[in-house]
This record gives structure tokens, C-alpha cells and sequence, in this order.
């Protein structure tokens, strides 16, 4: 029996292998006598995206984090739109974490579906080139007479058809084309249609695997417990009790506090709770909310660094005929995910396996080879799905924490964080307080805004505030940026989540010194901005605005540009005998660009619209002698489920470069309530956020 490959068959498969597309191949265990031994079947794989299997199922690998924004289903859906992919075909998968295999693998800025589009038509594109190319191959006729459909290569004038699968290792032995040729949108079959999620069953029956539900041969769990005071540190601890605690296995200081090891959660819990600490409080013991603002108003009385300014401000100021001042204060905010923090890590002498949800794959690598000191290469970060990630799992610290622990044990560890720990050792959205100034003309017309801002300091301070989207003639804004001692980090929309709130109230305060429709005020400033003119109009119509609306109602609007996107919303609002502001109904008017799945955009819009108004109604973070005085939802409480107001989304046809959609909906939402509730009650809310009684009528909130 003749079993081994003669050089010229060797040949053909190491030229395969020469084009960048890796084919195993293995040998049959029976052969005829004097025969070939055949390659088998093998996947055609011509990027690091896109997976054929000989069966004709294809699979997309996903190198962005899935947290319910959808991107385990839009982002097959581009590459099979380009690969004229048999939708029922295709399947997900998710990328674990490659220094450089897949571009960045970050999930954030909303930039997922918009950073990925170009490279993964360019992936689908060239793959349907290649499995055109090999069917022209096969039928020896010219590349020109055959096209692809429905994953299947068709011979136009014969009318003979190759699937796929048929295809794959063909395929795999082509030269892959550096830019192959896109398809006209007009031509989309799958882009742009409403696409029920890949990853819905698995959440449905349970087989998803979030973070939090990670198991691991041998794996012990931990719980941390940390200074309750920012930035303090361990001075001493006794862990006798804590070792006394049926499961508990061991009690080791890390750099950051002292960890509990168990053989079960609770036993971590419990044990952590016997510890007795005493912590060097440091520097922050006396830090508080109430201090922070008093120095951040003190530190608005001098001008900061300016970011933007036009014309001369002041003096259009003293000329106009009407002054209108405010001041705005936004809170400390918490992410609250759903999931709190928590992390597997698995250190060995020469490798670190991690088990994570995070929207930093990449990060979380380098963090992990960081603590360990193994080199990147030498750390494996298996992606997990994500129960709400917010911009909270940008940062890699919760990873760190956990390989620190896993560096102690010679067996996997999972570092579990309560909600408690989650709420009080957060990375913040950043409190700011603001104080803003505009002049109007005889006419009514703005003709004149400055905004200071004082915060911490945070690269999204300015943003949507530094360039107001309208047409203003004379304006500035300058910023104090003061170290305050609380940790923060990104949050939903970041910098636009509290700046559009600031601006478009106060927006909405000149249009009522200039007594004009808040509308018409805006429009007539937004002569070069057609796609937010649009949206505003398209907003407002859908809302009904200028129509009379149920007794005790009211509609205020709001808009902005934000990730590429624009948005404007209005919104429908009463108030309950409590005092308490209740909204009916969010109308969004959107211009995203090229929309990929209608369904995503609907519920991205949705969620960011809950998760801004929960701000909005009840989020602030407060600190007392350097501790967090909200530990959990009873007094951090979010929008319930009969609070939620119905949303309607609309969406504008659009030519514009493709934008964001994870967190534009969000900042138009509370200014868009604050204005209907003016509207309502007489009552401006300049400081968030809306507490029983702030909307009476006999006087301004805030400020």
C-alpha cells in the first residue's frame, strides 16, 4: 500500500499552504493500489474572518465583544452581503484576543460596525472572487461568464451551479486579491433588512456563556476585599477568622487588598466578611461631594484653558440686548451593569489563560502579560459575552485584580465582585459643573455663548460642548481640569452624556428669552447643518408638535451629532401627584448612514434612551469621607420596566458616511425631558438628578 505523497502532489499542497491560506491534510487509512493518496477536504479560510467548511457552512469570527448591541449579527451580515452568502449559512463566532490579527478589538466609541465595515466587505468580497475563480477553473471557461448567489457559483450561459462547500479547498489554493470589487449598496440583499440575532437562541435556552458563568476544571473563587476609601491601602489584617469559614482555603494580600480563595462564592463572601482590616485611609479620608463642588465653583471664577472660541464673546455680551445665565451641575454617575465585575485567570509558569468579559480584548492582554511579566504571545483571553459593559469593561483593572489573585494559587481562580463592590469601586462618569453665558440681539437671534467647564480630568470633558452645532457668531469655551481623588472612566456616549443635557437646556432657556418656539430658535441657527435641521423636523412632526396634546402634558426636544450620527428627539411628559416626572413617549429621528440591521438600531436606540433617563431621574454617586455612599440598587435605583416610556424610532435615508448608534440615542434624551418639563411646570432642572419637588413652579432648579 502505497502511502506517502509524491513531490509533485507535496508541491501542490505546500504552494497552497505558500498563499497564506494554511490546508492541513491527513492521509486515508485505505488505498487502492497504485493511487494518489487525496488531499482531504479542507475549510477555506482566506482571512482571519471567514471560515468555509466543505459542508458549505460558513462562519464569520467576530473580533469585536458582544454585550447586546448586536455585533454577533451585524457584523456576519457584512461580510455576507459581500460574499453572496446563503444566509442560513452562516454562523458566529467569537475571537479571542490577538495583539494584531484583527486590527483592534476594542468595543467602544460606537465604532464596531462603522470601524469594521470597509475590512470585512473587503473580506467577503475577495473570498467570492476566489470561489468564483475556482468554479472558472473547474469549467475551464472565463472568469466574466460566472457570478456568485445565494453561496453558490453559477456558469451564466450553461447555467451550471457549484456550492460553496463544493468550492472550499479550491478555493484555498487561489492568490488572495488585495481589492477585490465591492458590491453598489443599491444591490444589498442582506444589508439594510431587519435580521433576527444569530446569538438570540443561546440567551433563550440558556447555553450562552457570560463571564459570570465561566467554570474551569479545579477552579477555586475569590472575592476581594478592597479600601473603602479611594486610593487607601492595607496597614494590617488578621485572617483568623476568615480561615475558619467552612471553604475557604486561603487568605493572601495583593497589591489592592486582601483576597479570599474558596472552594465556593459564598464561602469567599463570608469569609471576606470575618476579615479584620485596618486600612491607611491616605490622602482622600476627608474627601466629599460637598467639597468637591465648592472647589470646583471657587475654581470657575478664573478663566481655564481655552478649546474653542470665534469672534469676541465678551463684548457681544455687554452689547446685547438680552443676558441669559446658567448654571449646571452634573453628578457622579455609576455604570451599574447588570453583570458586576469578574474575571478567570488561570497563571501558569509559562502561560496566563483568562476568561473575561470585556470590551478590551487587547487591553486585557497586555494587562494580564503586565502583572505577570510573560510576554503578550504568552497570554490567551477567551472573549466572553457581556451582561452590559457601558464603557465600565474598557478598563482592564477588574482583569489585573484577577491574575494578581492567580498568581498566588497554582490552580484557576474566579474573582467575583458583588454589587456592592461593583457600585463603590467603579470608574465614574465624571461630575462637572458648568457655567454658561448668552446674549441675544433686539431680534432674538443668539448672538453671543461662552461655557466653562470644571471637572476632572477626563479626555471627554469638551466634547459636544467645544463645537456647538449651531451657528453662533462670537463664542467660546474654556475648562479647569482638577484631580478630585475619584477613579472615573468612560460611560455610555461619554463627554455628549452630560454636555448635550447642558447645552441644549440652555438652548432651550434662550429660546425662551428670545420667546420663540424652541423649534424655529433652533433651526433657524442650523443653516449648514441639512442633516440636523432634518432630524429635528422629522422628530418634532412624529411628535406632533404644535398640536394639542392630552391635559397636563408637554413636548420638549433636543439634538445633537454624536459619533458620526445625528440625532434629535422629542419627548412627552407629565407629572404624577408625587411630584415625580413621568415620560410617556421618546420620538428619535436619526441619520446614521448606511443602516446594516434596522432591528439593531431600534433597540441600541432604546437602550440608550433607559440607560439615559435612569441617570436622568435617579443616578448620582455621592462621597463622604472618601467612601461611596450608595451601595447597591435600593439606593441606586434604575427606570423600571413601568416607567419605561415607548420609544418610537425613525429612520432618516442616508447618503453620509456610516456613524455610531451604541450611544447617540442617549444624550438628546434628558435635555429633551428638562425642556418638556419647562414647558410643563415653569421649572428649569439644572441639576440632575430630578428629585421630588424640583418641579414646582416657583422658581429655577439647580444653580
Amino acid at each position: 500500500m502505497n502511502t506517502t505523497l509524491n513531490r509533485r502532489d507535496f508541491l501542490k499542497v505546500s504552494g497552497a499552504a505558500g498563499t497564506g491560506l494554511l490546508l492541513s491534510f491527513s492521509l486515508p487509512v485505505l488505498l487502492k493500489s497504485g493511487e494518489l493518496p487525496p488531499v482531504l477536504l479542507e475549510p477555506f479560510e482566506p482571512n482571519a474572518f471567514l471560515r468555509i467548511d466543505p459542508s458549505g457552512a460558513i462562519t464569520v469570527t467576530v473580533a469585536k465583544s458582544e454585550m447586546g448591541q448586536g455585533v454577533l449579527t451585524s457584523l456576519p451580515m457584512i461580510v455576507a452581503e459581500e460574499l453572496e452568502a446563503d444566509w442560513k449559512k452562516v454562523r458566529c463566532e467569537q475571537a479571542s484576543a490577538h495583539p494584531n490579527k484583527y486590527g483592534s478589538q476594542g468595543t467602544g466609541g460606537s465604532n464596531s460596525v462603522r470601524g469594521s465595515y470597509e475590512r470585512l466587505r473587503k473580506a467577503g468580497a475577495a473570498a467570492r472572487e476566489m470561489l468564483v475563480a475556482a468554479a472558472a477553473q473547474k469549467w475551464n471557461v472565463p472568469v466574466a461568464e460566472c457570478f456568485a448567489e445565494n453561496s453558490t457559483v453559477i456558469h451564466r450561459s450553461t447555467g451550471k451551479k457549484l456550492g460553496y462547500g463544493e468550492l472550499a479547498t479550491s478555493a484555498g489554493t487561489l492568490p488572495v486579491p488585495e481589492n477585490p470589487t465591492l458590491k453598489d449598496p443599491k444591490d444589498f440583499k442582506i444589508i439594510g433588512r431587519r435580521m433576527k440575532k444569530l446569538d438570540t437562541p443561546s440567551k433563550v435556552n440558556g447555553s450562552a456563556v457570560f463571564g459570570i458563568d465561566v467554570k474551569v476544571p479545579g477552579m477555586l473563587y475569590a472575592t476581594v476585599a478592597r479600601s473603602p476609601v479611594f486610593g487607601g491601602t492595607v496597614a494590617e489584617f488578621d485572617a483568623t477568622k476568615a480561615k475558619q469559614v467552612p471553604g475557604v482555603k486561603d487568605v493572601v494580600q495583593i497589591e489592592g487588598g486582601i483576597a479570599v480563595l474558596a472552594t465556593n462564592t459564598w464561602a469567599a463572601i463570608q469569609g471576606r466578611a470575618a476579615l479584620s482590616i485596618r486600612w491607611d485611609e491616605g490622602k482622600n479620608a476627608e474627601l466629599s461631594s460637598s467639597g468637591i463642588w465648592k472647589r470646583f465653583e471657587e475654581t470657575a471664577k478664573t478663566s481655564g484653558t481655552v478649546e474653542k472660541t470665534a469672534g469676541d464673546p465678551a463684548a457681544a455680551l455687554r452689547s446685547a440686548a438680552t443676558n441669559v445665565e446658567g448654571r449646571y451641575y452634573a453628578p457622579l454617575i455609576a455604570h451599574a451593569t447588570m453583570e458586576p465585575m469578574n474575571c478567570v485567570a488561570h497563571v501558569k509558569a509559562d502561560e496566563c489563560i483568562i476568561w473575561a468579559p470585556t470590551q478590551s480584548p487587547q487591553g486585557a492582554q497586555r494587562e494580564a502579560a503586565r502583572v505577570t511579566g510573560l510576554p503578550a504571545e504568552k497570554v490567551t483571553v477567551h472573549v466572553m459575552q457581556i451582561g452590559g459593559g457601558f464603557g465600565r469593561r474598557l478598563s482592564s483593572d477588574f482583569v489585573a485584580e484577577a491574575v494578581r489573585v492567580g498568581k498566588t494559587v497554582d490552580a484557576p481562580v474566579k474573582v467575583v465582585w458583588t454589587r456592592d463592590d461593583d457600585m463603590m469601586h467603579d470608574l465614574y462618569r465624571p461630575c462637572t459643573y458648568n457655567e454658561l453665558a448668552a446674549g441675544l440681539d433686539k431680534s432674538g437671534s443668539l448672538v453671543a455663548w461662552t461655557h466653562r467647564i470644571v471637572g476632572p480630568n477626563s479626555k471627554g470633558l469638551v466634547v459636544s460642548a467645544a463645537v456647538p452645532e449651531y451657528e453662533i457668531p462670537n463664542y467660546s469655551v474654556d475648562y479647569h481640569l482638577i484631580e478630585t481623588g475619584v477613579p472615573i472612566g468612560a460611560w455610555r456616549s461619554v463627554g455628549p452624556s452630560q454636555n448635550i443635557w447642558i447645552v441644549e437646556s440652555f438652548v432651550d432657556e434662550c429660546a425662551a428669552a428670545a420667546k420663540k418656539d424652541p423649534l424655529t430658535f433652533r433651526l433657524q441657527m442650523l443653516n449648514e447643518k441639512p442633516r440636523v435641521q432634518a432630524a429635528l423636523k422629522l422628530a418634532a412632526e412624529k411628535a406632533g408638535w404644535g398640536k394639542p396634546l392630552p391635559k397636563g402634558h408637554a413636548l420638549g426636544l433636543a439634538c445633537c451629532e454624536d459619533f458620526g450620527t445625528v440625532v434629535a428627539e422629542a419627548a412627552e411628559v407629565s407629572v404624577n401627584d408625587d411630584e415625580r416626572p413621568v415620560v410617556h413617549r421618546i420620538v428619535v429621528a436619526l441619520d446614521c448612514g448606511q443602516v446594516i440591521n434596522p432591528d439593531t438600531i431600534e433597540a441600541q436606540v432604546e437602550g440608550a434612551i433607559i440607560y439615559g433617563l435612569s441617570a436622568a431621574l435617579y443616578g448620582e454617586i455621592t462621597v463622604n469621607k472618601g467612601r461611596v455612599e450608595q451601595e447597591n440598587f435600593d439606593t441606586y435605583p434604575i427606570m423600571r420596566i413601568d416607567e419605561t416610556p415607548k420609544v418610537e424610532v425613525h429612520v432618516i435615508k442616508s447618503t453620509a458616511p456610516m456613524g455610531g448608534i451604541g450611544e447617540p440615542g442617549l444624550p438628546p434624551a434628558t435635555p429633551a425631558v428638562c425642556n418638556a418639563l419647562f414647558a410643563l411646570t415653569g421649572a428649569r432642572i439644572r441639576k440632575l438628578p430630578i428629585r421630588p419637588g424640583d418641579l414646582r413652579k416657583d422658581g429655577d432648579l439647580g444653580g
